[in-house]
């Protein structure tokens, strides 16, 4: 952010103070206040604003647009807006087309009037937010996460106080973190997995969090790295294997204090998990799984034990289990869907009650991931039950065939996708992003697959791109794929 520093008294009165605003305002216990906020403090004073006064706070993507946001914010109905400035070309005539009554702008905003307020400018004199109208329980909602919509959509996903608490728990035991850890978050705050494990897990354990405002640029960010003193990184595939490509001073490899690199929200390949531990000896890179389902982290590696390409055991409390299309659990070591029952478990998806039903069962919430169990009771993602190909009735996982590729020398990122023929069957194709500067060779690279897939999960078409869409965690989008081939913008090879 910058080099201001605030401590835990400081932040208390300015949530104290914003919370008196959001009374005077009229927001009542159970009201939605919508957030587009990027990282900054003001974000942090909100989310605990809104939670103090029993209100649902609603963070939403700050990548999406007008009529996205406008969707989202008539579906959860929310009558207050906390926006940054400079998202407002997508979100100053939100007040015309949704129930918003107030934006609240947490930068200079050059239009206030009793429709539009300074963030900066809300009186202290309000005084603090002391006494407690009506306290919220554990089983109260404190925040609603819309999922990223990839089929669909999106959905709010209605978490509670005890979803947050029980992950903050979770991951403080697991990642044994104590009031002198500090937390770098670079990573959008809106995000499930940023919001809880780097913004309230550290909350929950008085630690210290360092707020970068952007990934970019990234030198900043190691930059910052060094100068704070942080003990816990959190990336995805995309940034690590970027890190694995730059050139890092000498003196951050010597002096930095990451003990702890955190990956989730994609798969990282076995390749880059072991040359990122080759390259940062003095840390553990620990690979983690979860879904804004399940608020939202569910398993992870250890400190003590690790397996690559496992997301590793269920977080203390939490149960997973792997089953069939009938419900029942599989035995060690085959692939089903993986389903998981702890306090993590939404209460369910906002105005969508059939899917709700059709997610939850007993407790259990079917994740839609396939995945399997080892011996040792680690997890390992095998792929999203959509993302399933299907050729000449065998099932094809498409992770396991990206694996094979991202060995291959040159290979910056890849996506394999089935999409339906003629015939109703699925055609494999592979989409291969180049690393920087290299030129790769179809008729090699195919040489290649031959030696380590068998002939039917082979590629029946490979295509070189300049970039893969991603969205704002580095997730490949392969629906975005699958649309372009289907709509004929990207030919298929004959």
């Amino acid at each position: 952010m910058d080099d201001r520093k605030v401590t835990y008294l400081k932040l208390k009165q300015n949530i104290d103070t914003f919370a008196r605003f959001l009374e005077f305002s009229g927001i009542k216990s159970g009201e939605r206040v919508a957030m587009i906020v990027g990282n900054s403090e003001e974000f942090v004073i909100s989310l605990f604003a809104i939670t103090k006064i029993g209100a649902i706070a609603v963070p939403l993507n700050t990548f999406l647009k007008k009529e996205e946001f406008e969707y989202i914010l008539n579906d959860c109905g929310a009558r207050m807006l906390i926006s940054s400035a400079s998202f407002a070309n997508e979100t100053k005539n939100l007040l015309n087309t949704t129930k918003i009554e107030k934006i609240v702008w947490t930068d200079k905003y050059p239009y206030l009037d009793e429709q539009n307020y300074s963030f900066t400018e809300i009186d202290a004199n309000l005084g603090t937010h002391e006494r407690l109208l009506k306290r919220p329980l554990l089983d109260d909602l404190a925040c609603i996460v819309y999922t990223s919509g990839t089929t669909g959509k999106p959905k709010g996903a209605m978490l509670s106080y005890r979803n947050f608490f029980s992950n903050a728990i979770a991951g403080s035991i697991s990642f044994q973190i104590t009031e002198k850890d500090r937390f770098i978050v670079f990573l959008p705050m809106f995000h499930s997995f940023t919001l809880s494990i780097m913004v309230l897990l550290p909350m929950f354990t008085c630690s210290s969090i360092v707020i970068v405002r952007s990934v970019f640029p990234f030198a900043n960010v190691l930059k910052q790295t060094l100068l704070k003193h942080v003990t816990i990184f959190l990336g995805v595939p995309t940034l690590y294997n970027a890190l694995l490509k730059a050139k890092i001073p000498w003196y951050f490899m010597w002096f930095n204090k990451v003990r702890i690199f955190i990956s989730g929200s994609a798969p990282l390949s076995e390749q880059s998990l072991h040359d990122f531990n080759a390259k940062f000896k003095k840390a553990k890179l620990l690979e983690g799984y979860g879904l804004s389902e399940c608020s939202p982290a569910v398993c992870v590696n250890r400190l003590d034990h690790q397996k690559p390409l496992s997301v590793g055991l269920p977080l203390p409390s939490y149960e997973v289990k792997i089953v069939n299309e009938e419900m029942m659990e599989v035995r060690t070591g085959e692939v089903g869907e993986i389903m998981v029952k702890g306090d993590c478990v939404m209460h369910g998806y906002l105005n969508h009650a059939n899917s709700t039903d059709e997610t939850i069962m007993n407790g259990w919430l079917l994740t839609g991931d396939l995945g399997k169990k080892d011996e040792d009771g680690f997890i390992y993602i095998v792929d999203r039950k959509k993302d399933l190909i299907i050729s000449k009735g065998i099932n094809i996982y498409p992770r396991e065939i990206e694996e094979v590729i991202y060995k291959y020398e040159g290979v910056d990122s890849v996506a394999v996708i089935g999409v339906k023929d003629e015939t109703k069957d699925e055609d494999v194709l592979a989409f291969i992003q180049p690393k920087e500067g290299i030129e790769l060779q179809e008729m090699e690279l195919r040489q290649y697959l031959k030696k380590h897939l068998a002939n039917f999960k082979l590629p029946k078409h490979i295509y070189f791109v300049e970039e893969l869409p991603k969205n704002a965690t580095g997730k490949v989008l392969k629906r975005i794929l699958k649309e372009k081939v289907q709509s004929g913008g990207i030919l298929r090879k004959k």
